[in-house]
């Protein structure tokens, strides 16, 4: 005969299962209205950047975007003295 607690673990990864999809369903009520929240996110910070980059990145809101930059992955060069 089989084990019964078996279909104890079962049991338990189906409880588990259906928790995940439930937090899954209120992440989904949450931002429900706006169905592009992460590219309104993206959007902005493309714009902020692009806004910092016109600037040479001298903003205090740009300093996080300094030690990203100079360097030939990023192909952009600013002479750090601009930001002193």
């Amino acid at each position: 005969m089989k084990d019964p607690r078996n279909h104890a673990q079962v049991g338990y990864s189906m409880i588990l299962v259906s928790a995940s999809l439930a937090a899954v369903a209120l992440i989904a009520l949450a931002i429900g209205g706006d169905v592009l929240f992460a590219d309104n996110i993206s959007r902005d910070n493309t714009i902020q950047f692009n806004e910092c980059k016109a600037d040479n990145f001298k903003a205090d809101e740009c300093v996080k975007y300094r030690e990203r930059i100079n360097n030939e992955a990023s192909g952009i060069f600013v002479d750090p003295s601009e930001w002193e």
